[in-house]
């Protein structure tokens, strides 16, 4: 299931890059509108959601998603460090108040 997860997150991944790559920028309207005679306003209504906005919005929300439930499936599993054994002090640090301390 972990595999199959991240390997459909990597997808996302380059198809999030791809669609962002396709749009068309923000600042290509703004050159003519200071008086290049364009049909657009400089910050006018925005018009109707492209095709790609709305590939971009779903794209993003399955790439979220998808970190969020990889988060989860990691997190479940049993952790690296609980296979190690930590070794257990049998003697204290300090020797206690009249005792002297062991040679070796």
């Amino acid at each position: 299931m972990k595999t199959i997860l991240l390997i459909f997150h990597i997808i996302l991944c380059f198809v999030m890059i791809a669609v962002v790559l396709l749009h068309r920028g923000k600042g290509a309207e703004l050159g003519p509108a200071f008086g290049g005679g364009s049909s657009q306003t400089l910050f006018g209504p925005r018009g109707a959601a492209t095709f790609l906005n709305k590939v971009a919005t779903i794209v993003a929300v399955l790439f979220m998603l998808s970190s969020f439930f990889l988060t989860y499936i990691t997190t479940r599993s049993k952790s690296v460090v609980s296979d190690f054994n930590v070794p257990v002090q049998t003697q204290p640090l300090q020797p206690q108040k009249g005792e002297l301390p062991q040679q070796k």
